[in-house]
């Protein structure tokens, strides 16, 4: 029987989707089932000195107001707070007490009969404040920006700045050609199509379950059992099916703790759905505003790099991640320093977005070395090829695999890069400027360790399980292909569970981890399966596998067969059968080798084409080609459809995405996605994924991930394909037309 691995499947829970069979958060039912919709502050920082709730009551069908003055008892230490990813500092408590620390706050839920009654009242609320002076503006707070913190165990070290090597300010003082520049990235929020929801039902003794938009079902469980000391056994988190994270969902949002207190405060099923502005009110990802100087021989080698960075985080707890990593990583140079620094404002926490920090660091970094290329007349992708590295330019040291010069030939073959002409304005199509740019792409590959569970029956099917999420990249599907491959039979014998906090453990889905992860977890305990039914076939009268190995057998067709003698083989049926069970389960947790020893990265080339209005300066994404290194491919049809949605947000990160802010009373100006933009149909034109060859034995299986490594560098290659067009240089992004023809 062929494999499955490696070739293009349509996701198994596709056919759900489209028919609407699939179930989100705001979409499971129950008798008596009631609705809250949150009342949010109106000013940024201070104090609620009254609310006045008395015509929110008066409505009809309203059954409660609930406030800080009545909420169920929640914990009082910051520690109960925590969820698996939590930054430094003191997490958010919603409801907890009469402080404002953010505008758009939740501050009240009104709780009634139907959804429409309860945003009705919840606009009849009326609330006096005492306010603070605040801060929402990055520009104001450049002066009082504080060092990233130290770490306080090994697992924060990674956000850390590298150490300085060299002598980076002699060198740079010293080097032929230089140059620094100053680069913008503003506050991106998540738009996710499904809005953050939460359906809690009270059940008999006052347990819970809880049905959420999440990344992280465990994570969401160990959270409301701390915030509302709840054990674990009466906690049942649910997340089957999720229409988009991002990162979003990482963290329990406010909106499963006020589903929470709604449902024990009035013992009976509730539900609360996000509007969209609300979400404004979540994580985003930081502003970012970075220096970058880069000093170069005449030849096109780097003698010195030097990145600093400023982003922004909340005034409660201290968000951060590697910002100048990537630039210390990815290119040659003996004289380097880094510097990343905070500014808090008056905001809610800031937290990750599709490859946070490098989707914001390396376009700084892309767009100085295509500034630098320019500097020194050369080619931008002969520049990035003279200054490659085959090592971790951070702790010297090897990759375990590194394919980007294939990246850099395979795509720039493919766009036609050899035909570029390198002055700026000299390409035209039918009156448009046409411009050319490219950029490098860089993520980390990581594994983490995780628990399956598979339970094969005699008839030849299996149930795979893990407390993993499928947060719209794939999942069920990519598992399903990997446990019928790892157990010998059919696709469509294969059914997943995931999604469920009492399934076997799992990190949360985030940092393009997961599918290695829950792959290789799923072959170890496939493997504990085989080992299992080898041991049974050789009690068996005559067996043909007396003296075959765990490791020299395999499942295939409905077999366990010799590795090296496809004749000697025994059906897995006769097996189950002669041991008298008609169903074998195994649950293996597997843990990663720490391989500290190699570098462990994914890598990315981006070659883009704009047309240029020379007389409007409106901007079109022509074409794109990403060639993408990242191990082993699981699905070519669903990871090729994850690079294509990073290239399309890539096109909104360089030309539209922005979210405004009025700072006079630190309120989100574009809280929808009709005045936040974000790429259409219309915005997209050709794009074409590459998938580079790209063997890696950092795991069983050679697989790394893709969630990120499609974003990082698009951006870049955009703006640098803009400043071939116009001759102009926009570093701060979103590249908007006035920016490009010069307007005020």
């Amino acid at each position: 029987m062929a494999g499955y691995i490696g070739t293009s499947q349509s996701r198994i829970d596709g056919v759900k989707k489209v028919t609407g069979a699939a179930k989100y958060a705001a979409e499971f039912n129950a008798p008596g089932l009631a609705y809250g919709s949150i009342v949010a502050s109106t000013i940024a920082k201070g104090r609620i000195v009254h609310i006045d709730t008395s015509g929110a009551k008066r409505v009809p069908s309203v059954i409660d107001v609930i406030t800080h003055q009545n909420r169920p008892s929640m914990a009082d230490n910051d520690k109960a707070y925590k969820d698996d990813v939590a930054p430094l500092g003191s997490p958010f408590r919603p409801l907890y007490d009469n402080r404002v620390m953010f505008n758009g706050q939740p501050i009240a839920l009104v709780v009634a009969e139907t959804s429409e009654v309860a945003r009705d009242a919840a606009s009849r609320i009326r609330v006096e404040y005492t306010e603070e002076p605040h801060v929402t503006n990055l520009f104001q707070q450049l002066d009082a920006t504080i060092s990233v913190p130290q770490p306080t165990n090994p697992s924060e070290a990674v956000f850390t700045p590298p150490s300085a090597r060299g002598t980076p300010e002699q060198a740079l003082a010293s080097a032929a050609v230089r140059h620094e520049g100053t680069y913008y990235v503003p506050i991106e929020n998540h738009n996710a199509m499904e809005l953050f929801a939460a359906t809690a039902f009270y059940e008999p003794g006052g347990k819970l379950t809880v049905y959420n938009k999440t990344q992280g079902v465990q994570n969401v469980q160990r959270y409301v059992c701390g915030v509302f000391g709840m054990k674990p056994e009466d906690v049942h988190v649910l997340s089957p099916f999720m229409g988009g994270g991002f990162g979003s969902g990482l963290r329990p949002n406010f909106e499963v703790v006020l589903a929470v207190q709604a449902a024990l405060a009035l013992r009976r099923p509730v539900r609360v759905v996000l509007t969209r502005p609300q979400m404004y009110a979540l994580g985003y990802r930081p502003a970012m505003l970075q220096r970058i100087a880069i000093g170069a021989n005449s030849g096109g080698t780097l003698d010195a790099i030097t990145h600093d960075v400023i982003t922004v985080t909340s005034q409660n707890e201290t968000f951060f991640r590697q910002e100048t990593g990537w630039s210390a990583l990815l290119y040659k140079s003996a004289n380097a320093t880094y510097a990343h620094r905070l500014a808090r404002l008056d905001r809610p926490t800031s937290s990750d977005q599709r490859a946070p920090g490098a989707a914001t660091a390396v376009y700084a970094l892309e767009c100085a070395m295509d500034e630098l290329a320019v500097a020194l007349k050369i080619d931008p992708l002969d520049l990035r090829m003279r200054c490659y590295s085959d090592r971790d330019q951070i702790r010297d040291r090897p990759y375990s695999s590194k394919a980007l010069r294939e990246c850099y030939a395979q795509g720039a073959a493919a766009f036609g890069w050899d035909k570029r002409n390198p002055a700026p304005r000299s390409m035209r199509d039918d009156g448009d400027l046409v411009g050319w740019g490219m950029a490098t792409g860089v993520w980390d590959a990581t594994q983490m360790p995780i628990t399956v569970r598979i339970a094969l029956s005699a008839s030849g099917h299996a149930e795979v399980a893990c407390a993993t999420s499928d947060i719209g990249t794939g999942t069920y599907t990519i598992m399903a292909q990997v446990a019928a491959d790892s157990l010998g039979i059919p696709l469509e014998n294969v059914s997943i569970k995931l999604g469920d906090s009492a399934l076997p453990p799992s990190p949360v889905e985030g940092g393009s981890w997961i599918a290695a992860s829950v792959s290789n977890g799923i072959a170890t305990t496939a493997a504990a399966i085989r080992e299992n039914l080898l041991q049974i076939a050789k009690t068996m009268p005559n067996t043909p596998l007396a003296n075959v190995g765990p490791d020299d057998v395999a499942l295939a067709g409905g077999d366990l067969v010799s590795r090296l003698d496809a004749t000697r083989a025994v059906a897995i049926v006769d097996v189950m059968q002669h041991g008298g069970i008609d169903r074998i389960a195994q649950e293996k947790t597997t843990s990663p080798v720490q391989d500290e020893d190699r570098a462990h990265n994914t890598h990315s080339a981006t070659f883009a084409e704009v047309k240029v209005d020379e007389q409007l300066g409106v901007i079109r994404v022509a074409r794109v080609v990403s060639a993408v290194a990242a191990g082993r491919i699981l699905n070519t049809k669903t990871a090729a459809s994850q690079i294509l949605g990073s290239v399309v947000w890539g096109i909104g990160m360089a030309l539209q995405e922005e979210t405004l802010i009025d700072h006079r009373f630190g309120r989100v100006m574009n809280a929808n996605i009709a005045e936040y933009h974000v790429p259409v149909n219309a915005d997209v034109y050709d794009i074409k994924v590459i998938f580079v060859d790209e063997p890696d034995d950092s795991n069983p299986l050679g697989v790394k991930g893709l969630g990120e490594i499609g974003l990082v560098g698009v951006a870049a290659a955009i703006a640098n394909a803009v400043y071939h067009a116009t001759g102009k240089r926009v570093r701060d992004l979103p590249i908007t037309l006035d920016k490009v023809i010069g307007v005020a």
